[in-house]
């Protein structure tokens, strides 16, 4: 079974910080599936966009690339439903 690399930038760690802890665990749970499953069940791919995703995480969205030709999977964003797409 190949292994993806989830990979989160700066930015996203921040944003992460003033998550709520409850939330915050469902998304590392959801966050460490990603790297055996890039494209679960319920992930959406995002129209204008070659290779981007989102999956929902209760009221959070957490929007995604996969590479498959190096096994990664970078994450651009995590944030609140109603602002993750501004």
């Amino acid at each position: 079974m190949t292994q993806y690399k989830v990979i989160l930038s700066d930015k996203v760690q921040k944003s992460m910080k003033i998550i709520p802890n409850d939330y915050l665990v469902k998304i590392h749970k959801k966050l460490a599936s990603l790297s055996f499953d890039p494209r679960p069940f319920g992930s959406i791919k995002l129209s204008g966009s070659k290779n981007a995703y989102r999956i929902r995480t209760g009221v959070y969205r957490i929007v995604y690339t996969i590479q498959d030709d190096i096994l990664t999977v970078e994450v651009i964003k995590i944030d609140h439903r109603n602002s993750v797409y501004k």
